[in-house]
């Protein structure tokens, strides 16, 4: 009797070993999950907003500096109050934000033609291995190729007129964009595409529920890098090519000034273009960036 009691404590001490498995994973899965918590608003005004406006403060207190020991002549570096006079006589006439818009509509237009565009063509470099050994090199010699070379093509093409823009900024930011996919899709373990095929999952659906959400970092990093190809092509563009057709852009406005000989100009045209890119960057790719890192325990507190 005490030696079935004895085997029966055993067995049920002992457990399933597949339950044992489980178990130690959940502990081990417990010990590495990232204890998140709410940030308070004081920590973020401390560790997100005071450090770029100090940032921009020195700058601008070194500006004034140099100005103020006329380290070169002023129409070479001209004081910042002259540059916050330009802005303010923008904004006055009305234009400010006309040009700001210009500029961020085409750009985002042609980002989203682009995304539209490099998406699929990311995918299929992927995964056909006969399109990847052929436009693969394409692909990545397109992306080290400056932008402001498509621009004479393009107006040779098209004319001057936005489908000039748009084509310059495909040309910028599609391979940026197919790249990062590859790159994200190469780094997805097979077991996944192992696992999908066996539960059916092949063609059209493996990509939207397997390879797309596995590769999503890589992808998203392929996505900021097309948005600053898509503005980094826009703005040469738009300093090349000149038009009453084509509207007044941040890049247009840049060299109007320049041929005007008005220095606070060019730098007024100089700090928008930053602002503007830098404001498109946090306002929508950075949320997504942090939303994909947290969903996968990558972020150590939930902002």
């Amino acid at each position: 009797m005490e030696k079935s009691v004895e085997k029966s404590a055993t067995t049920a001490g002992a457990g399933h070993p597949g339950q044992d498995l489980a178990g130690l994973e959940a502990g081990l899965d417990a010990l590495d999950a990232v204890q998140t918590k709410r940030v308070s608003p004081t920590e973020v005004l401390v560790q997100k907003v005071l450090p770029p406006i100090v940032a921009v403060v020195f700058v601008l207190a070194l500006w004034k500096v140099l100005v103020l020991a006329e380290v070169t002549p002023d129409y070479k570096l001209p004081d910042p109050g002259l540059v916050w006079d330009s802005l303010r006589e923008l904004w006055l006439r009305g234009e400010l934000l006309d040009i700001i818009w210009t500029s961020v509509s085409r750009g985002l237009f042609g980002f989203l033609i682009a995304l539209a565009i490099a998406t699929p063509l990311g995918l299929v470099v992927a995964r056909v291995k006969f399109i990847r050994a052929g436009l693969g090199p394409i692909l990545s010699g397109l992306q080290s190729l400056p932008s402001v070379a498509w621009v004479p093509p393009a107006v040779i093409w098209l004319g001057l007129n936005d489908q000039m823009m748009y084509t310059v900024i495909l040309l910028g930011a599609v391979p940026s964009i197919a790249n990062g996919l590859v790159a994200g899709i190469d780094q997805v373990p097979p077991l996944f595409l192992r696992a999908g095929r066996t539960l059916g999952a092949r063609g059209l659906v493996s990509a939207r529920h397997i390879l797309l959400p596995a590769a999503l970092p890589g992808y998203v990093a392929g996505l900021k890098q097309g948005w600053a190809f898509s503005w980094r092509s826009l703005m040469a563009a738009e300093i090349i090519a000149k038009s009453p057709d084509l509207g007044l852009g941040l890049g247009q406005y840049l060299e109007n000034q320049r041929n005007n000989s008005d220095m606070a100009g060019v730098l007024l045209g100089i700090l928008l273009i930053l602002v503007v890119g830098i404001a498109i960057e946090l306002l929508i790719f950075a949320p997504i960036e942090r939303r994909v890192l947290r969903s996968r325990g990558l972020l150590a507190s939930a902002h």
